[in-house]
């Protein structure tokens, strides 16, 4: 492939412009490009001993194919000249020198010899880069008329692709994004741009690009495609997009034949729930890297030839490290180490790295120098999740260095609790969890691949405490990552107290487990129903699988989040009964679509930008206009509840009328199925996640069976704080005394016969189940994991025990009050 030099007086114009014409292309399609530019940082110049040195580099990388130097002026040409005479002759031939515009003409000059373009071609699409601004600008005169076409050409097709799953385009998702784009476009630049904020465009060939596009669940990019396979790749990424990159769970197809691996329960800690979650041991300790600014580079080439093996090496092991993954953890797990292999050959990181090397330094250094800036790049970013990626552009960037510094992968030997900077994915994975009791790490937050992957294992992972880490080896460390608390050489009787928790949390783990298919009853013999929320048949089976009594929410905009196309009412009746065959004789919940907000459906028409989407046309509110969707989702239900245990639950309801909307809509959809009136033993609920309806209950929910608190959409509107925005964070608590407060006024007010369900990120904390039932609450639907644990904490108390705590909290001036109660009922709960 043809390389690249460009020669300029200053050396931050030459990276930028390098820099921009980077994001034309990625990958092993990228051609070499050198810079010999300025005589340092800060000083104007041209030196043509450093332009004979990059002229050295680039036939080398060149393989002989030629190289083709653009420059800016004046000195420039006399330092390119020299240069020439300098090198030997068979590099001297296979240079060319050209007069074209150097930014222009650099970005196509890239393009071309990525598209496989000889010397001749690439030199003259950079000699033609002035014409697009020529003839926009009426002076066609100012550039050659074309001759033939090389590269990408022709008019840009663009498509919108919405951000639907929940932590919106990270890593993995920004890889399948970027691995799509080279495999179907070789000879076609994409480029994406975020609608909602404004960010980029940027190279779709890019990891690290596209995930600084800081795109969230909910905002919209846009691909803009130029050349012969623009409308094979938009169909492609459109496709893409609906299936969040990937990232949602459910069924993308119907379920006729479709068999599901039955649930299994593992042993490990973590796995069912609620983890021992502390840990007690000597401190173990990593070897800490030299600075390999210290080290003395040889030639450009050498170290350009060690860096390259390195990162073959890393590959290699990352390949190693995916296949254990998907062995022991899951495809999405082994997905991840994927997504890190693309990572190493990121043209943000490598192109920076060869100009660091072609400016002198180690490889090492180089390495280093561009996985910082990089990493540093992404600590810039407003989004916490995406901010903690840095940690796995590091983790990538540690591996590569060990490499290049003759160095072993970290080995964790002894037992004991590992203490490191960030926890990397591939350390999370390698360590021996039968030796390993906890982790601690000093940077980094707890949604790092590393830190959920070592969760996942069933190993306790405390991050971020800083300098408390600072530990010699084999000191004794103990902590709790409910409290936060970490305890360094701890007193006798502290260390006491951490092993007699970390034993009572073991035995409540394994009884939870051994007891997962028993009922939740009280010790005063109340039973409470505790559900599994569903958002496939899968995690059906999984919650069916501990124990839990039936599922109190169908996430239904979730099951069919990758569909591109609403699914016909056969499919649905399809769908709902498979799940209600997994539950059965236990009921199923099935809310309705609940698209708008932060749940974009491909098939649901998407309401016009709005300052604030969660106060938009959301759940019911969002087929106002034409319920069709709606009429052939009940329909679907009512055929299912003729012969199952069905209830149906409709989202976003706030008046009374809206209640009458709901009941009307059924009726006609009964009659759409044949049947006159709604089978006899569908249930009718309502959510109450708004406020308004919380307050009016008691008329609102007059002849239904059943009402279901909605918590997380309760918590951000009672108290005006989007949830999922850091900005509000501190006033987004849900254990707010004003929430607690609300969800009391529901359950005594809910007519007498209707049942108070609850469900969202409350009901999932097995610490909050006593305090939900003591506030009257008859009913909890929780993530499926954590269905054995929330009734193991139910059994432990009295009915009266949790509506004296309940009293307490509603007392209590805030949530760290109420908090505090928890903490110390908990105590209680498992003395």
């Amino acid at each position: 492939m043809i390389s690249l030099v460009v020669v300029a007086h200053s050396r931050p114009l030459a990276r930028a412009a390098v820099a921009l014409a980077a994001q034309m292309v990625a990958g092993p399609d990228a051609p070499h490009v050198g810079v010999a530019a300025g005589l340092d940082e800060e000083t104007t110049g041209t030196d043509a001993a450093a332009v004979a040195e990059a002229l050295r580099v680039a036939h080398a990388a060149s393989g002989g194919a030629g190289v083709l130097v653009l420059l800016d002026l004046g000195s420039a040409v006399l330092s390119t000249e020299m240069a020439l005479e300098l090198v030997d002759p068979e590099v001297a031939e296979a240079v060319r020198v050209t007069s074209a515009p150097l930014v222009e003409g650099l970005v196509s000059a890239v393009v071309t010899a990525a598209a496989g373009g000889d010397l001749d071609a690439v030199e003259r699409e950079a000699r033609r880069a002035l014409l697009p601004k020529a003839v926009h600008l009426g002076d066609e005169r100012t550039a050659d008329p074309p001759e033939q076409h090389v590269g990408p050409a022709g008019e840009a097709l663009t498509a919108e692709l919405p951000v639907v799953g929940e932590h919106g385009l990270h890593a993995r998702p920004a890889a399948r994004l970027v691995a799509r784009v080279a495999e179907l476009a070789p000879r076609t630049t994409v480029r994406v741009r975020n609608l909602t904020s404004g960010r980029g465009p940027v190279d779709a060939r890019s990891v690290s690009a596209v995930a600084t596009l800081d795109a969230r669940r909910g905002h919209v990019l846009q691909a803009e495609a130029r050349g012969p396979e623009a409308e094979t790749v938009l169909e492609a990424l459109t496709d893409l997009a609906a299936r969040a990159f990937g990232d949602l769970p459910g069924p993308a197809e119907p379920l006729a034949d479709v068999v599901l691996p039955a649930p299994t329960v593992s042993a490990e800690p973590g796995v069912a729930g609620s983890g021992l979650e502390a840990a007690v041991g000597p401190a173990v300790l990593v070897d800490v890297l030299p600075d390999p600014h210290g080290i003395e580079a040889e030639d450009t080439a050498t170290e350009l030839a060690r860096l390259e093996e390195a990162v073959q090496a890393a590959l290699a092991q990352f390949a190693e490290l995916s296949e254990q993954a998907g062995r022991d953890l899951g495809e999405e797990e082994a997905e991840l180490f994927l997504a890190q292999s693309i990572l190493l050959r990121d043209p943000r990181i490598t192109t920076r790295a060869h100009e660091l090397v072609a400016g002198g330094a180690s490889a090492a250094a180089a390495w280093s120098d561009a996985v910082t800036e990089t990493a540093t790049a992404f600590e810039q970013l407003p989004d916490p999740y995406q901010r903690e990626r840095a940690q796995d552009i590091r983790g990538i960037g540690e591996r590569v260095l060990r490499l290049l510094l003759g160095l072993e992968q970290p080995r964790v030997v002894e037992e004991g609790v590992l203490v490191v900077d960030e926890l990397d994915a591939a350390v999370a994975i390698s360590v021996d969890a039968s030796r390993v009791h906890g982790i601690v790490t000093r940077a980094g937050g707890d949604t790092g691949h590393g830190v959920l992957i070592a969760a996942s294992r069933g190993i306790p992972v405390l991050t971020g405490v800083g300098e408390r880490a600072d530990v010699e080896p084999g000191t004794l460390l103990a902590f709790d990552v409910r409290s936060g608390e970490l305890a360094v050489d701890p007193s006798p009787p502290v260390r006491s107290a951490f092993e007699e928790m970390v034993a009572t949390r073991r035995a409540e783990r394994e009884a939870a487990l051994h007891n997962a298919h028993l009922p939740a009853v009280t010790t005063d013999h109340v039973r409470i129903r505790v559900k599994a929320n569903v958002s496939s048949v899968a995690v059906a089976r999984l919650g069916a699988g501990l124990g839990a009594d039936g599922s109190g929410l169908i996430r239904t905009e979730a099951v069919f989040a990758q569909w591109r196309q609403a699914p016909t009412t056969d499919q649905q009746v399809e769908v709902y009964r498979a799940i209600a065959d997994v539950y059965h004789p236990h009921p199923v919940t099935i809310r309705t679509w609940d698209a708008g907000g932060d749940k974009p459906l491909a098939f649901v028409p998407r309401e016009a930008a709005t300052a604030n989407p969660f106060l938009g046309a959301r759940g019911l509110r969002a087929f106002a206009d034409d319920p069709t969707l709606v009429l052939e989702q009940l329909e679907a239900i009512c055929r299912v509840a003729v012969d199952r245990r069905i209830r149906v639950l409709f989202p976003m309801i706030t008046t009374a009328a809206d209640v009458a909307t709901a009941r009307e809509l059924l009726d006609r959809a009964a009659r759409r199925a044949g049947l006159g009136r709604p089978p006899e033993h569908l249930e009718v609920g309502i959510m109450i996640e708004v406020p308004a309806a919380a307050l009016r209950v008691r008329q609102l929910a007059t002849g239904l069976d059943f009402v279901s608190i909605g918590s997380n959409d309760l918590v951000q509107y009672v108290l005006a704080a989007e949830r999922g925005n850091p900005a509000v964070a501190p006033w987004s608590d849900r254990l707010e005394p004003a929430v607690l407060e609300l969800i009391r006024h529901v359950a005594d007010g809910a007519p007498d016969g209707v049942d108070v369900s609850l469900c969202g990120a409350m009901a999932a904390d097995p610490d909050l189940a006593g305090l939900l039932v003591g506030l009257g609450v008859t009913e909890l639907s929780t993530s499926a994991a954590t269905v054995p644990m929330v009734k193991q904490r139910l059994r432990a108390g009295s009915t009266a025990e949790f509506r004296a705590l309940a009293d307490r909290a509603l007392a209590a001036a805030d949530a760290g009050e109420v908090r505090a109660l928890l903490e110390r009922a908990g105590r209680r709960a498992t003395a």
